[in-house]
């Protein structure tokens, strides 16, 4: 049926009962009066931090008439929040972001918002938040037509907030998910979470998620062929939701009986429900609802032979289609609307003066293929512009894979891995391979909490990897407290040693300087530094979770190098010394005894000639 390929009402409605609850759950209705009201306060600047970002919050969610000004609070809040260290506060500006974002239709941003206030509200220990953010994700992949991604982060969503002590939260998640199991065919499953959801809103008394599990529960009925079922719990979804004046819901779900009559072929019962659902729409001015119902009618007066009223009613789909989505059609339907206007005049003068019957074929013959043809010229520009989103969404994830697999691998061997679906391991005569590690570091992870620990490594290791990128380096993996980096692969070099004392002296120095300034406060720690040059065979491990690693004796005697070295000092292998001797001045240590090794030359590292 033209309706089902035009329109995605599944989904609708349980957005809408989404919005629903996060108006409720912050307390307030989106108000733009309240927004202009509080501009007043907002441009006087006399409130603290505090005050402050409770004002930019109100003022992103109730300003409704200008999405930029909505978007503009919402990062002055999320900055505010960000000096204040304020993560509750940060979650709620990323989710306004988010928010905002999907309103514009740019999902790939509203994405990023919403895991970001993900982010925040686990630091600002706030499970609702945590498990509404996963709700938004969800709801937006949902919307790209990811689906395998949408039932991920419905499933997080719905565990997370088992945890908490907002029902309706649970509820609303439960029946999204449900309403992206129903999409995808997964009937059974989506009806055990319509169960469980319709039982949480009685149990709360919330009426219009009580009536929004009623009525998608009976869509999931009607794709199961059980109508009678399907007819009577959209009805009692109706009812509930003419007592909420709910319009929106009450002419959608009427719309949907229609389609059920459709399909039995009851063209009187869906004429009279696709008419109701016409006339409430009209008269709320849901222009969305007027144009679906308005193709339902023409399409039934089109199965009825009624080709004159299916024309009329498409008509008016096409001009609500229009003003919705402001494509620029509207003279050319002008145009046909005259030309058939003129056929009929010219029909009835052809009646009146009693002329041969076969000019009366001719003309309805006329008229017919006028609303085929542009039925079909419709249908195309549809099936283009389909098209046309499907392959820029495709391209966009495309882009999103190939940026994730160059974060974890050498762009030749994530290109090689793309093209053949595996890596060869490749041996490299001269590599230069470099081990850090923390001095006192597990005496420190004793006494820190695993978070402070964490955020304090981050740190380094933060920096570590800019410097590394500085010098062309390739970081290979980090174990605990210990960074190991290489030069002179994927791609082999002649001075890979240099450049890599070069990053080391680097590291050296930032290490030194954190710990007299110690900008951020962060537990700060000393290193120990050790270099080998020598062969390596480099290549990925595993199939799953693609790991870039290297092998041999020279990474062994490496990291010997790092635990002979001592705190503050760059300690470098007979090997590295041989290459880079005459650009550094190095001090010989003699003879070392190392594990497993016997006596071996060591050198620091001091200055560069």
């Amino acid at each position: 049926m033209i309706q089902k390929k035009d329109f995605n009402y599944f989904k609708k409605s349980a957005v809408l009962v989404l919005l629903l609850f996060f108006q409720q759950f912050d307390g307030f209705a989106q108000n733009q009066k309240v927004a202009d009201s509080l501009v007043k306060i907002y441009k006087k600047n006399t409130l603290n931090n505090s005050e402050k970002m409770e004002l930019l919050r109100n003022l992103s969610f109730n300003e409704s008439n200008n999405l930029q000004l909505a978007l503009k609070y919402a990062r002055e809040l999320i900055a505010l929040a960000k000096s204040e260290n304020n993560y509750l506060y940060l979650y709620r500006g990323y989710n306004q972001s988010g928010n905002k974002f999907i309103l514009t239709g740019d999902y790939n941003k509203a994405l990023d918002s919403y895991f970001k206030s993900a982010q925040a509200a686990v630091k600002a220990q706030y499970v609702p938040g945590e498990g509404m953010s996963y709700t938004c994700i969800a709801n937006v992949y949902s919307t790209m037509g990811n689906a395998k991604n949408a039932e991920v982060y419905y499933d997080k969503a719905i565990q997370i907030l088992r945890k908490a002590t907002n029902q309706i939260a649970l509820a609303t998640a439960l029946l999204n998910a449900g309403d992206e199991y129903s999409k995808n065919l997964k009937l059974n499953l989506a009806l055990n979470y319509f169960n469980e959801a319709g039982t949480i809103f009685k149990s709360e008394d919330y009426q219009i998620g009580v009536a929004y599990t009623l009525g998608n529960t009976g869509m999931v009925y009607a794709k199961q062929g059980k109508d009678e079922l399907a007819i009577k719990y959209i009805n009692a979804a109706i009812s509930i939701l003419e007592k909420q004046e709910d319009y929106y819901g009450v002419s959608d779900y009427l719309f949907y009986m229609s389609d059920i009559y459709f399909k039995q072929k009851d063209w009187k019962s869906a004429l009279y429900y696709a008419k109701r659902s016409l006339k409430l729409a009209q008269k709320q001015g849901l222009k969305e609802q007027v144009q679906k119902s308005s193709l339902m009618l023409s399409d039934l007066y089109q199965q009825t032979g009624n080709i004159p009223e299916a024309f009329s009613y498409y008509k008016k789909f096409i001009i609500y289609r229009d003003s919705i989505k402001n494509l620029a059609e509207v003279e050319k339907m002008g145009n046909l609307r005259t030309d058939f206007e003129v056929s009929k005049k010219q029909a009835e003068v052809d009646l009146m003066m009693q002329q041969k019957r076969t000019q009366k074929i001719i003309a309805i013959s006329s008229i017919v293929s006028l609303v085929l043809v542009f039925f079909l010229a419709v249908g195309l520009f549809r099936r283009y512009r389909f098209i046309k989103k499907t392959n820029s969404i495709i391209e966009a994830e495309r882009k999103r894979s190939d940026t994730l697999l160059l974060n974890i691998l050498p762009e030749e061997t994530a290109l090689e891995l793309k093209e053949s679906g595996k890596v060869v391991a490749k041996r490299f005569e001269s590599v230069t391979v470099l081990f850090t590690d923390f001095e006192g570091f597990t005496q420190y992870a004793e006494n820190l909490s695993p978070e402070k620990l964490v955020e304090s490594v981050d740190y380094y290791f933060s920096k570590f990897d800019a410097i590394i990128e500085k010098y062309d380096l390739e970081k290979i993996k980090t174990l605990g407290d210990s960074y190991m980096c290489a030069g002179g692969l994927p791609f082999p070099t002649e001075d890979h040693a240099r450049k890599m004392i070069l990053a080391a002296q680097e590291i050296l120095e930032f290490v030194k300087h954190s710990n007299r300034e110690n900008p951020l406060n962060h537990t700060r720690f000393n290193i120990r530094i050790g270099i080998n040059t020598g062969p390596v065979v480099a290549g990925v491990v595993g199939t799953k979770k693609f790991a870039y690693d290297i092998w041999g004796d020279t990474v062994n005697i490496a990291s010997r190098m790092e635990s002979n070295s001592s705190q503050g000092k760059i300690n470098i292998s007979e090997n590295t010394f041989s290459i880079v001797k005459d650009s550094f001045d190095c001090e010989y240590r003699g003879e070392v005894e190392v594990k497993n090794r016997g006596m071996m030359k060591m050198y620091f590292v001091n200055n560069e000639r």
